[in-house]
């Protein structure tokens, strides 16, 4: 199933709009263009290091080889489909635009710890994400249509190679109540 969707994803890729026959237009970006540009570069090193060290710090293996998966996965769906579309960037700087990698690395990112240590990284993640992937189409490095094509096939590589790392733990959540309050009781395996 999972497989399938993420075949359509990139199926719907490749029928993203390409802008072609433009006139080559010289633009300057904007100090803050430029600046939220460097940003969403910082982010998209920062987010797979401080994965990379939790993993390590964890000692989790599997998620380590989870992870790399995921990784090579997006970055190599992401270049073919770059140097096979060739769509200009919006500020006319190459033609490498479709789809965004910075957005498929940081939503392969976020989706990855969702899913192999639950929504409590998740969300932190998905708003770097989010960030990311508005700061490409701010920073005129990329249109609205390739972040969404990068966000995709991120999260979809996650999705293909990610377990949970509560469900090889066979993490147990029991909540408990009593008189005087309540409380919940988590039961885990190594």
């Amino acid at each position: 199933m999972m497989r399938t969707s993420f075949l359509i994803l990139l199926l719907l890729a490749f029928a993203a709009p390409v802008a072609k026959g433009e006139e080559a237009v010289e633009y300057h970006r904007t100090t803050a263009q430029r600046g939220v540009g460097i940003s969403t570069d910082v982010c998209v090193i920062a987010m797979p290091m401080a994965t990379l060290a939790g993993i390590i710090v964890e000692r989790d293996w599997e998620g380590l080889k989870q992870g790399a998966l995921t990784a090579v996965t997006e970055v190599g769906a992401s270049l073919i489909l770059k140097y096979a579309i060739k769509e200009e960037r919006p500020d006319h700087s190459n033609t490498h635009s479709f789809p965004s990698g910075h957005t498929g690395i940081a939503f392969a990112n976020a989706t990855f710890l969702q899913r192999r240590y639950g929504w409590k990284l998740g969300v932190p993640a998905y708003v770097v994400a989010g960030y990311v992937g508005w700061g490409r189409v701010y920073s005129k490095k990329h249109h609205w249509w390739d972040v969404l094509a990068g966000a995709a096939i991120g999260a979809g590589c996650a999705l293909i190679y990610t377990r949970p790392f509560a469900e090889k733990h066979e993490l147990t959540l029991v909540p408990e109540f009593s008189p005087g309050g309540a409380g919940l009781h988590a039961s885990l395996t190594f």
